[in-house]
Formats: structure tokens, sequence, C-alpha cells
């Protein structure tokens, strides 16, 4: 063993690593995204890795390899868990030979996501056990617990991360290389009977799963993972908690007096036995916890089949907040005003309050061109512009407000259809990313061109996964193992699909990409445009644009109708910030009186 500075991603990686890991694959997606490229960068000769194209196709061939005997990991965010839902829930009636662990970065706040989905309430849906790590080390080691139970049980199991443990950094105590765990995996044996989910088959094994889950309640409460922790003043007060915000209540617990502390580890099956340990000599439980009321249900369940006498309190009576993040400050709040010691959130941080940085697009990135672009063709015409998910969804800020809807990824694509069916007089735009293209929006372009829909489809391929940290896609030709695959081409799928017009612009060509939008919005059907440009982060640029002060005439055109972060105007002047510009000249063709320039 050693001592390691890890990010808590980082070692779930490792702990897979450790444990003989044969195949890890997943979706790109905040929190959860830096756990599948450390797996690629510390992977032993053997292991396999891969960013699949989406999570419901990760989620398949980590199933497929797991019926083989291997070891898989699959990685995604609590989003990505619903596109993954089809299979898993299949998966957990089937059963697998190897160890399957899914790991689901869950993201409270909401601070990179559309929701805040609780893994722990979709563990109890679809009857996967959970593990709920509250440590960078605890990360480590659940994940090495989660294959021997998946193995042992033979289900997929549950690994929650949240953001705070998937992005906190801490020292770990982890193996050495020749500790690591070797694995064979047998192969793929035929047995229809097995591996062909016939109605028969999940009947009989979904009576095995209530069976199963049922003696794991009893394995994880002997399991000292889930751990009560004893009252020294006498107390009959308790809290219950889990996942991250255990540090918090410790924290809170040495400052108001050491109550009795439940540590919930498995949140699914819930370790009743260990519960009532718990509650035994109680009267009031506060449980703290991320998200969904998961404990504070479960201990409610306890106390009724049990027979306790306790009062649970927490989400669902209004003693813990049902939305956001916790913090140390808010854990300490809630639990001071349960143990009747109220303290006031302002003394307890004595902090100020940060000032709010609004997201905004990068200076130069393509997208603000595609979407100026698309608005200048648009002016005055009645137009509906359906987002996505990704970098551009920040085409909704003010000036350029591009963005009327977004929902989830590739939905864009149907909710463009949808709107047109009902206003046939509306041109409707739906934007996509390159990468998002493919994991979630080609089953869209074909309902459209099957079902004869009026609509364009405008592809913002910046060669890149950008949103969640520069992965590659397929249309990159670049897979995560470093090698060089096949680049699929986003215009040969759409012709493939059956489209007539696509159109490929570079989106810093004003006048070209203008034209393109105004030809391809006359026509009917089906038409598609692809906008390519590299992400700043691939490609840099020219190098900063100049103004002419002489020139300018202060109009703030350039500010006003681009948005762009690199320009300001301080003095009546426009300034360019030269360590932000990347020169793509977007300014220069908006600029009235060509007072910016490229750098003299």
């Amino acid at each position: 063993m050693h001592r390691e500075f890890l990010m808590g991603n980082e070692a779930i990686a490792l702990g897979a690593i450790a444990s003989g890991v044969d195949l890890v694959c997943g979706y790109p997606g905040t929190p959860s995204t830096e756990v599948l490229e450390t797996a690629a960068k510390y992977r032993p000769e053997g292991t396999y890795v891969e960013w699949s194209v989406n999570e419901k196709t990760a989620m398949e061939v980590a199933a497929g390899a797991a019926y083989a005997g291997a070891r898989v990991l699959v990685t995604m965010k609590q989003m990505g868990l619903n596109v993954a839902s089809d299979p898993l829930m299949c998966v957990e009636y089937i059963g697998v030979k190897g160890g399957m662990v899914v790991l689901v970065a869950d993201d409270p706040g909401p601070i990179s996501s559309q929701t805040e989905q609780d893994t722990r309430t979709y563990a109890g849906f679809s009857k996967v056990p959970c593990y709920d790590p509250s440590t960078v080390q605890e990360a480590y080691e659940m994940v090495q617990e989660a294959f021997l139970l998946s193995e042992r049980y033979g289900t997929p199991v549950f690994l929650r991360s949240t953001t705070r443990v998937s992005h906190c950094y801490a020292s770990v105590d982890v193996k050495d290389a020749g500790e690591y765990l070797e694995h064979a995996a047998e192969g793929f044996v035929k047995d229809s009977g097995r591996w062909v989910i016939f109605p028969r088959l999940a009947n009989a094994n979904h009576k095995k799963i209530v069976e199963r889950n049922s003696a794991l309640s009893d394995v994880f409460s002997d399991d000292p993972i889930n751990k009560v922790y004893p009252e020294e003043n006498g107390s009959r007060k308790g809290v219950a908690t889990g996942g991250v915000s255990f540090g918090y209540a410790m924290e809170a617990r040495e400052r108001l007096g050491r109550m009795r502390l439940f540590k919930v580890s498995t949140p699914y099956p819930f370790p009743e036995k260990k519960a009532v340990e718990f509650l035994r000599g109680l009267d009031e439980v506060l449980c703290v916890e991320e998200l969904d009321p998961v404990i504070e249900q479960a201990l409610v369940y306890v106390c009724g089949k049990f027979g306790l006498n306790v009062r649970i309190r927490g989400k669902l009576t209004g003693d813990v907040r049902t939305a956001g993040e916790n913090t140390v400050d808010s854990v300490l709040e809630d639990i001071s005003a349960f143990m009747g010691e109220p303290v006031s959130r302002k003394a307890v941080s004595g902090q100020p309050e940060l000032p709010v940085r609004p997201p905004v697009l990068c200076a130069g990135c393509p997208h603000r061109a595609s979407f100026y672009a698309v608005k200048t063709a648009m002016k005055g015409k009645k137009a509906v512009f359906c987002g996505d998910i990704g970098c551009y969804t920040l085409g909704n800020a003010m000036p350029l407000d591009m963005v009327d809807t977004c929902l989830c990824m590739g939905a864009g694509l149907g909710i463009a259809q949808g709107i047109n069916r009902i206003e046939p007089d509306t041109s409707c735009f739906a934007f996509v990313g390159d990468s998002t293209f493919f994991a979630s929006a080609i089953p869209g372009v074909v309902n459209a061109v099957y079902n004869k829909a009026d609509m364009t489809l405008i592809v913002l391929d910046n060669s890149t996964t950008a949103m969640t940290g520069h992965q590659p896609h397929p249309g990159t030709g670049i897979t995560m193992m470093g090698g060089s695959g096949t680049a699929v081409s986003i215009e040969s799928v759409l012709r493939g699909i059956g489209l007539g017009f696509v159109e490929t612009v570079d989106p810093f060509e004003l006048d070209a990409a203008v034209g393109a939008v105004r030809c391809a919005s006359a026509l009917p059907g089906v038409k598609a445009i692809v906008f390519r440009s590299p992400c700043i982060a691939v490609s840099k640029g020219r190098g900063p644009a100049s103004v002419s002060p002489e020139k300018c005439v202060g109009c703030s055109r350039c500010i006003k109708e681009l948005g762009c972060p690199a320009i300001s105007m301080p003095d009546g002047k426009a300034v360019i910030d030269t360590a932000q510009c990347t020169g793509c000249g977007l300014c220069s063709r908006v600029c009235p009186a060509g007072a910016i320039g490229g750098e003299e």
C-alpha cells in the first residue's frame, strides 16, 4: 500500500483497476467524466476502455462483457442513467456472470445538469444494490466491494457518487501494482435459458431478486460501512445521514455535542437491523441527505415495521430543505435547530457571499458565430430555435437569445417537429452539437424524414465534446485508448437517412453562413447545415484582434449583437482583451465602421 493525493473520480478508477477490471466504458458527463479518463490513463495491458456513443450503448457493451465473465465498470452522470435505464432494468432481471459496477455521479445543485436526480431512488426502482461513499477513501474501497458483491449475487451494482465526492481531493491509501487482483474472464457460455429474457424467466428472476435484496438488507446491517456512532450526552435525539453529508454531520456533531449518528453507506437494500439498533431509545431523528428523502422514508418504514415510537424528521417534514446540495454551513444550521441550539447561517460562515459569474460562451467560440448567422438570416421572420445540451445552451443568453427550448440530449429535433405540426407557418430550427448528434440525435432525424417534417437541423461541429472536457467522439476518428478509429461523417449519415439538402459552412464566413441558412429555411422538408469550426481549446486561432480608436464610433454594436466577453467599452470606445481574444474575426464583420482588425 502507498498514499496518493487523488480526486474522487481518480480513486474510483484506480479501485476498479485494483479489482482487475477487464472493460471500462461510458459516456462523458460532469461530474463523472474523470473516472473513465483515469482508467484509460492507467489501464493495465489487456484492459479495454472506450467512450461509447451514449450511455445506453455503454450499458449494453458492459452487459455483454459481463455475460462473458469479465469485470466491467460503466460510467455516467445521473442524466445518463435515464438513457441507460432500458438495458439496466433488463440486465438486473437477467443477471451477470462477471462483476458489473455502474458508476453514476449525481449532481446536487444542480451545478452542470438539467435536474437533481437521486440514483439511490433509482436503485430502489430498479432493485439494484447501491453503495454511497462519503469520502474519497471510501469511494476507492467501495468500488472494490461492489465488484465482489456483484459477482457473489450475480447482479449489477450501483456506486453512487456526488459532485463533492467525485471532485474532492484527498490523500488515499491505495494498493501497489503487485497487489492488484488478476481476473480472467471465462468467456460467454451459450444458455438461452439464462441469457434470453422471456417473460417466464423474468417472472422467476423477479422473485429471486426480491428474496436476494431481503437477504442483502441483513448482510448490509452486519457490514461495518453502515455504522452507528453513540451519543455521549444522554440525548434522545439522533441524526441519520449518508454520502458527503456524513462528513458535514460529523463536523456538526463535534461542535454541538456527540449526539447519536447513523451513517448509511448502502441506501439500497436498506440495512434495517442496523437502523433498529440506531433507533432504539431515541425520540426523534433528523435525516440529513442529498437529494431525495431516501433514508427518511426508509426509517419511517422501519419504525412502522418494528413498532418503534420515534418521530422521523427531514425533507418530508420541512426540517431540511428539499432541493440543492448540502454544505457544512447548511447542515450545521439544520442540526443545531433540531437540537434546540439554533445557529444562523451568517454566523456559521462568517464569510461574504461570493459574486455570481454568469456562464457565457468563450471568446472566439464558433457557436456564437453560428447562432449569429441564423439570427441574422431569420431576422423579421417567425421562427423557433430549439436548443440542446452542451456549451451551445449558453446561446440562450442575451444578446444572442437563440435558445427557445432545451430539454435533454437530442430532444430539440423532436420538439421542433412538434411545434411545427401545431404552427406550420413557423420556421423551426433544431441545434445540436457534433457529439450529441451521434449520441442521441440520429433517431430524431430519421423520425423527421420518415414523417415528412418541415424543419432545419443545425449541427454545431466543433470537433470535440467540449462541455465535459474535450473527449473524442465518433466524428473525430480518435478512440479513448489513443488509437485511430473510423471517423464517421455527419454529412454522410444525414444523406444516408434521406436528406437532400446538407451543406457544410464555416460559421466565421458570415456571409456564406447567412446565405446557407436563408437557402435552407426557404426549402420544404428536412434540411441540414453543418457549421464546422474547431473549439478554441482545439485550435487557438490567429491571435488577438485590435481596435482603431480613431475609427471606432462607439456604436456598441460589437457588444450588443455578439456578447463576446473579450470586448468591452470602458470609455465609449471598444477595447479588446488580448488575453481572451482568439482573432476569430466575427466582431470585425459586424463593426459598421471597420474599426476592428487583426493585430498590427
